[in-house]
């Protein structure tokens, strides 16, 4: 559990900002492909009757499972020579060990280190606990918010690196949907930081603004504009 106690900084590098390439998941040909037309801001809402940690576990499992399954399918495309940083747009993020020592990694050596320590979360009995009785431990909900942080990294990545194999595999209707249902569900318990999800605001303003992210439970979302990206940030 020590590698979701490390915190993320970011700064400037110093160096000339490098020309911003044009996004190809925010093309209106693309953006417009779901799987479904459901409407996630109702499905997120936590039912009567349901205890909030059961909801948080159940949900946060299957967004693991998905966005793992997600990753998988460009994960060939995803190697040390072509991500040698996990990097979204202009930010790079670095790994914490478990003393929180700062680890520079390529992103799939970043990616396996979410999802080992995610499996390895979601499987304790002591922290994801499904027998009757059994307690939720105290600091479950900022578990689960730090598991969050970290696979919205990983969504990110897809769209800023990989987007081009997901379209060849014609597998962004599934990749849209799945950040839709993720981004409201994080907002709707405020699960992340807006700031975290700056980077990605452009195209959860276009995916989200038909799916109830206006009324959403943070009520920050997409309305703060994440603006030019002036430098390569670290965190």
């Amino acid at each position: 559990m020590d590698w979701l106690m490390g915190k993320s900084k970011g700064k400037p590098n110093g160096k000339k900002p490098a020309p911003e390439e044009k996004k190809l998941y925010l093309e209106p040909e693309y953006t417009k492909s779901r799987i479904t037309d459901f409407e996630f801001k109702e499905l997120v809402m936590l039912p009567r009757e349901i205890d909030l940690n059961e909801w948080l576990a159940s949900n946060t499992t299957t967004f693991f499972h998905h966005i793992n399954l997600q990753y998988s399918t460009i994960s060939e495309f995803c190697t040390g020579e072509s991500c040698q940083t996990m990097a979204v747009c202009n930010t790079q993020y670095y790994w914490y060990d478990e003393r929180g020592k700062k680890i520079k990694c390529t992103a799939p050596q970043y990616v396996d280190f979410v999802m080992s320590s995610v499996q390895k979360l979601v499987t304790d009995e002591d922290v994801f606990p499904t027998k009757y009785g059994k307690e939720f431990p105290n600091s479950f909900e900022s578990l689960v918010k730090k598991i969050c942080k970290y696979l919205f990294h990983v969504l990110a990545h897809i769209y800023s690196s990989h987007f081009k194999e997901t379209l060849a595999l014609e597998l962004h209707g599934h990749l849209n949907t799945l950040y839709t249902h993720f981004i409201l569900f994080i907002r709707e318990f405020n699960l992340v930081d807006p700031k975290e999800t700056t980077i990605m605001d452009d195209l959860t303003e276009v995916l989200c603004s038909s799916s109830g992210s206006s009324s959403n439970g943070s009520g920050n979302g997409s309305s703060n504009n994440a603006g030019a990206q002036n430098h390569v940030k670290e965190r």
